[in-house]
Parts: C-alpha cells; structure tokens; sequence
C-alpha cells in the first residue's frame, strides 16, 4: 500500500518500497483453475536491488511518486508513472481511493531472472 504521508515524508532508502525489495523470495505459481483449490510452483527466485541500473529505476519511480504526491497530491497518482513501478488504484478500482506500489510485468519478468531491459520511454 503507498501511505502518501509515509512516502511524502521518507526518501527512498528509508521506504516501505525498498526495505520489501532489498531481499526477496518470489515463488512463481500456476494455477489449475479459477477456484484456487491447487497450484503448482513453477520456480523459485530470490531478488535484492544489488543490480545498478534496477537500483537507479527503481528510486526514481519512487521519487516520482513522491514528487508527484508532495507537488500535487495523492489524486494525481497514475499507474501510467513509472518504468518498473507504478503506483495503481487498490481494490475493484472504478472509484477506489487507495494506491498500491505494483511491479510492471517486464519488473516481475526480471525477478523472476526471466531477462529485462529497462524501456527508454
């Protein structure tokens, strides 16, 4: 979730966003069926922000998300911002107030060790 008090307030060293991405574990499910009885695990990656260029992206979606919230507030937050991470409506959306940082699928692609390039626009 994106707190805009907490993310207005803390540069992204101290952030929610970065300590959950320093270290990570992501296990890759598929699922059988929309029911959700079973999954099987399709693979299991670790991740951390040790790569410079993710590293560099990564804050500056964040400082665009903070510069966006402080300048014009949390309304103006789009998930059109950010290259690797955007900050999208939480919940059933159409009308949802609350935001949420997610990763682009080309992001998820990375940490799943899946190969990425950082897009130029």
């Amino acid at each position: 979730m994106i707190d805009p008090v907490e993310v207005a307030s803390k540069e992204f060293e101290e952030s929610h966003l970065f300590n959950k991405l320093r270290k990570i574990v992501v296990v890759a499910r598929i699922f059988e069926n929309t029911a959700d009885y079973r999954s099987l695990v399709h693979s299991v990656s670790s991740f951390d922000l040790d790569d410079p260029e993710i590293y560099v992206q990564v804050k500056a979606d964040y400082d665009l998300i903070r510069d966006t919230i402080r300048g014009r507030g949390f309304s103006y937050l789009s998930g059109k911002m950010g290259k690797l991470v955007q900050p999208r409506t939480k919940g059933p959306g159409h009308g949802s107030t609350s935001r949420a940082f997610y990763a682009r699928t080309g992001f998820v692609a990375h940490i799943l060790g899946k190969g990425y390039s950082i897009p130029n626009s």
